[in-house]
């Protein structure tokens, strides 16, 4: 087995571990498409948080007093209380 040989053993193996850095699994364009992905993940994670955070405050809300049951109500049902007198003023 001459230099010769040797050479082109090791330019193989220089090729195919460039080939797998490439073009192979967790190459350089998948782990970036992945962090894309990541970055995107982590977008919507704190989107998701800050809407369940809203609802866990709204039904804390709930629990504890009547004042957020009658402004629903006021707001999306349009009740009114007894004796009350209900104006629509359109702008």
């Amino acid at each position: 087995m001459g230099a010769r040989t040797v050479a082109i053993i090791l330019l193989a193996l220089l090729a195919a571990f460039q080939a797998q850095l490439w073009f192979g699994r967790g190459s350089i364009p998948d782990v970036n498409q992945m962090q894309r992905e990541l970055a995107a993940q982590k977008a919507a994670n704190a989107q998701a948080r800050q809407t369940n955070e809203r609802l866990a405050s709204e039904v804390s809300d709930l629990k504890q007093g009547l004042d957020m049951v009658e402004e629903k109500a006021r707001m999306e049902l349009g009740m009114v209380k007894p004796n009350e007198i209900f104006v629509h003023v359109n702008k």
